[in-house]
């Protein structure tokens, strides 16, 4: 039997389910485990998935929040055996690296989207390249984000962006609340892309960078590439994978 560390979120529905799971299966400090099991919604899968990132321990995710997109149905039956049979799919994050006004430097992972977005009442000005190539002189929006598969279902979905297939190799850059040019609707892009953002007019019209939950503000210039040699690996059990719920994601209406 795997050994299966527990970790859950401060909700009462998680905190009991965690207090049953536990009784049955027992728990393992999470570095001695085999496997994490997360209880909680999407926002506490993202939170787990940064927190225990240097151990590399997949992690088998049950739905008790509100959005359960990374997560499996919670069952307190046979886990070991769920766990046995799931199927694991990697998660390659974003990169992001961001320059403040002061002059530091930022990183941060996300495995959802990297966005930006104006912090005061006026809109952003920003110089958007690709690879060295500046593909938008002047973007005037709310805000503007790069989204993984992933992500591709969370703000950017909101934001109108594209759904990316899981395995697609491929990212979305989405505008939010576009003004200039008005017909920019954003890009489709290799996951092999570096986009760097350049602010414009950071002191008059300032803007932060937030990857995943991690935000940097007053940022002057941010770039954004996947990373390959941070990853983690979501368990899903077979009859619902992660690629059949992206793709069924685009039927819904």
């Amino acid at each position: 039997m795997q050994r299966i560390a527990f970790v859950a979120s401060p909700t009462e529905e998680a905190q009991a389910a965690l207090t049953s799971l536990r009784g049955r299966y027992g728990d393992a400090p999470p570095d001695e485990a085999d496997v994490i099991v997360a209880l909680g919604g999407d926002g506490f899968m993202l939170r787990t998935l940064h927190r225990h990132r240097a151990r590399g321990l997949p992690v088998y995710g049950m739905k008790l929040g509100t959005v359960g997109f990374l997560m499996n149905q919670h069952h307190l039956d046979d886990l070991p055996g769920r766990i046995a049979s799931a199927r694991p799919t990697v998660l390659r994050p974003l990169l992001m690296e961001a320059v403040t006004e002061s002059g530091s430097s930022a990183t941060a992972l996300a495995f959802n989207e990297v966005s930006l977005l104006r912090q005061t009442k006026q809109a952003a000005h920003v110089r958007v390249s690709l690879n060295g190539i500046v593909k938008l002189d002047e973007l005037i929006c709310d805000g503007v984000l790069v989204a993984t598969p992933a992500g591709s279902t969370a703000y950017n979905l909101s934001a109108h962006g594209p759904i990316l297939p899981f395995g697609s190799q491929l990212l979305a850059m989405t505008p939010i609340s576009p003004f200039r040019p008005r017909r920019w609707r954003g890009a489709i892009l290799p996951s092999h892309s570096e986009v760097a953002i350049e602010i414009l007019d950071p002191y008059k019209r300032p803007v932060s960078a937030t990857a995943d939950s991690n935000e940097v503000r007053d940022v002057v210039e941010v770039r954004i590439r996947e990373s390959r040699e941070h990853t983690m690996t979501l368990l899903f059990d077979p009859e619902h994978g992660l690629e059949d719920r992206i793709l069924d994601e685009q039927f819904e209406l």
